[in-house]
């Protein structure tokens, strides 16, 4: 199918991605820019396609992580020891994608979308419009590993940094436009946001009406605390801290327009699976707070439906 990249107009200014990759390379820093955790996260995605009993198949992402992938992910044994949370988060929001598909969704908008590759690797309908936004660096990488295949859908790639507001907005209404029903994906995003950005994002993209589904990971206070203390230290270096843990869990998005239909667990996920150690199956026996206890430790992947915002910016 097509592949095509637009240019919206935004910010572009870059440096040729070999340049930033190699320097990255030769640095004894695991992660020195925030694409480089895309990298990292493939590197899992990788690890579980060659199981045998594999619960999705991601036969591109051992070639796109790459020697950057396999270095950061020997360099975090915290992560490596979880990285089940990573299996559980991915297969998640492909059966979002795939039921949201089934239910007349004719746009996927993945923001920040890294090093995905869902529009190669998933069965969707041909007719279906994906469109990746990210940094160009990291658009243009993906498209010189990936040339050589073919997306089984229409597929657009916009180079724009989603912290740019004035230009995702010209964006959105762009598409919102193009579409007749958007689901919007956020994986692994928001969790760099303050709550103020969030809030402005989940405002923004409640604007369009054609955007009626978002699903997003989300993380409780006392599980980023955590995640603080165990691989915050390589992100705060690289200029990307985490920072968004909202206390109330879902229900943060409520004002800015997105009503909370369904919130998953990753550990329960996980166990679901099959993919957890004996002491973490022992956690899973506990009930699932839904992220709605700020002081458990908690990461899920939420689904929201667009009821339009109900607080001015």
């Amino acid at each position: 199918m097509q592949t095509s990249v637009l240019n919206n107009g935004g910010s572009a200014n870059h440096s040729p991605p070999t340049d930033r990759y190699d320097s990255a390379m030769n640095s004894t820093t695991p992660i020195r820019h925030i694409s480089d955790t895309a990298h990292w996260v493939a590197v899992y995605r990788a690890q579980e396609s060659e199981r045998a009993d594999a619960v999705f198949r991601d036969p591109y992402a051992s070639k796109l992580a790459g020697k950057r992938g396999a270095q950061i992910a020997a360099a975090m044994p915290f992560a490596r020891r979880h990285s089940w949370s990573y299996t559980a988060r991915t297969w998640l929001v492909d059966q979002v994608i795939e039921r949201s598909v089934r239910e007349g969704t004719d746009m996927v908008i993945n923001l920040a979308a890294g090093l995905d590759s869902r529009p190669y690797r998933m069965q969707l309908p041909t007719a279906l419009r994906w469109i990746e936004i990210d940094l160009p660096d990291m658009l243009t990488y993906k498209q010189e590993v990936l040339a050589a295949e073919r997306p089984v859908c229409t597929l657009d790639r916009v180079p724009l940094d989603v912290r740019d507001a004035a230009a995702r907005r010209a964006l959105f209404k762009q598409l919102g436009v193009q579409a007749r029903g958007a689901l919007v994906v956020t994986e692994g995003l928001i969790i760099y946001f303050d709550s103020d950005d969030a809030a402005e994002l989940a405002r923004d993209l409640a604007a369009p009406a054609t955007f009626r589904r978002w699903v997003t990971d989300l993380t409780s206070p006392a599980l980023l605390q955590m995640l603080q203390n165990a691989i915050g230290g390589p992100l705060v270096e690289a200029g990307s801290p985490l920072k968004f843990a909202p206390p109330e869990g879902p229900e943060f998005f409520a004002p800015y327009g997105w009503k909370a239909v369904e919130t998953r667990s990753l550990l329960h996920t996980a166990a679901k699976l099959k993919r957890l150690s004996l002491g973490m199956r022992l956690l899973s026996l506990l009930p699932d707070p839904g992220g709605r206890k700020p002081n458990k430790p908690w990461g899920g992947v939420c689904v929201l439906d667009n009821c339009g915002a109900t607080r001015s910016p």
